[in-house]
């Protein structure tokens, strides 16, 4: 996904900036954010949700019924509601990770921050956010909205990703490093 002057490009990229400016201009930018955070939770936590966005064996009218339901269950505001109801219309629920990261990007925008990926082997906690969120305000000279993702693999360490570039300090990274050294 490209972010041209401003403008996010790709599939994911003019899904959520629509999605983005009828939040804006509806003034329901923190509804729907708080939704898309759930949301992207459920992803995370619940097996059936991410079939239910990725199987094709599932037809519209039972992706649509699926999520209108679990959108009810969740308590989600009625932008996103709809704006799911078109996804799954569209067939483009397999987007909604990619959407959802899109749309935090240029909220983020809208506040006069920039957005770090932040990826670290174990959940980190409020203390730990903070101070991190703090650390990255000092080194680029804005507000940082933290995008947060957990993936074991890395091991420890964090792995950050502010636009273009990328800070790794994951120990995944430096045991292959070690790894190469060693060898030659």
């Amino acid at each position: 996904m490209e972010n041209s002057g401003g403008i996010a490009t790709g599939l994911a990229g003019r899904y959520a900036t629509a999605l983005f400016e009828l939040a804006r201009d509806e003034k329901q930018l923190e509804a729907v954010g708080a939704s898309l955070a759930t949301l992207r939770q459920t992803l995370r936590d619940s097996e059936d949700f991410r079939e239910l966005t990725t199987s094709p064996l599932i037809s519209r009218e039972q992706a649509t019924g699926a999520v209108a339901a679990t959108a009810s269950a969740m308590r989600l505001d009625p932008i996103t509601t709809n704006f799911l109801g078109v996804l799954a219309r569209n067939r483009r629920l397999g987007q909604l990770g990619a959407i959802i990261r899109t749309f935090n990007m240029l909220a983020a925008g809208h506040r006069g921050e920039t957005t770090a990926e932040v990826t670290s082997a174990h959940p980190l906690t409020d203390d730990q956010v903070s101070a991190l969120r703090q650390n990255l305000r000092t080194r680029i000279g804005r507000d940082v909205a933290v995008d947060l993702n957990v993936d074991p693999t890395i091991l420890g360490g964090l792995v950050v990703k502010i636009g273009s570039q990328m800070i790794d300090g994951s120990i995944r990274t430096k045991l292959n490093t070690l790894a190469h050294a060693m060898k030659g």
